[in-house]
């Protein structure tokens, strides 16, 4: 490490694969998924990076790196842990997925409504839903292209909004 610590890359390599399978054998003791043991080696190989500047060459190396290594393992139980608790286990047997094809008709008949309601705004309330939702232009980039102010925009795109949700609850009331 003191020779990692003074720019040598060869040594920074070796001393990187020769303590990985020690740091794996570290985390396998806590550790039962493979995959989770994988990824707590390498968030104590990132740690070590980070931190290398931080060893004192005038003190044992393992001890060092072990410390760091249990405070990443711990780190990683707490982190899996906390996601634990707030998941559930996916059902992927009970998944279907559509042809792409089978629903060609009902978007063209979408867009079409889409379509037909925007038209029916008022001109700055489609011109701002267009720019800003549409051409995905930022509101300077509308302003200018307007010559309308950024405030004016927000609101005209609010109401055309808002206007579209009242004009498609009104027709999905009559379907």
């Amino acid at each position: 490490m003191t020779r990692v610590q003074a720019g040598d890359q060869a040594a920074y390599r070796r001393l990187l694969q020769d303590i990985t399978p020690y740091l794996r054998a570290l985390a396998a003791r806590h550790i039962r998924n493979r995959e989770d043991i994988e990824d707590t080696v390498q968030d104590v190989l990132l740690t070590l990076h980070a931190a290398r500047n931080t060893y004192d060459p005038s003190r044992p190396f393992g001890p060092w790196l072990v410390a760091i290594a249990n405070r990443r393992i711990v780190d990683g139980l707490r982190r899996r842990g906390r996601i634990g608790a707030h998941e559930s286990p996916a059902e992927t047997d009970l998944e279907t997925f559509f042809a792409p094809e089978a629903n060609l008709q009902e978007e063209t008949v979408d867009a079409r409504l889409v379509r037909d309601a925007i038209e029916q705004l008022p001109a700055g309330q489609r011109d701002a839903l267009r720019m800003l939702k549409l051409e995905e232009m930022s509101l300077q980039e509308a302003a200018a292209a307007s010559g309308t102010s950024v405030a004016a925009l927000k609101v005209a795109t609010h109401r055309a909004i808002k206007r579209l949700r009242e004009l498609f609850l009104t027709r999905g009331s009559k379907s």
